[in-house]
């Protein structure tokens, strides 16, 4: 009995695109760090300009 089977390795990973974890962590936290610190400084200014 000859089965024409076709089959994938399923450790070949076909649908992953190549990713560089670590720098996409990288960049999500220094961003995320850069961003909360310009609307820190942003409130700062507005809470001086408002108390003036």
């Amino acid at each position: 009995m000859d089965v024409n089977a076709k089959f994938r390795d399923p450790r070949e990973h076909i649908n992953e695109e190549p990713r560089n974890d670590l720098g996409d962590l990288l960049v999500g936290f220094f961003g995320m760090t850069g961003f909360m610190t310009v609307v820190f400084f942003g409130m700062v200014i507005i809470k001086f300009i408002m108390s003036a």
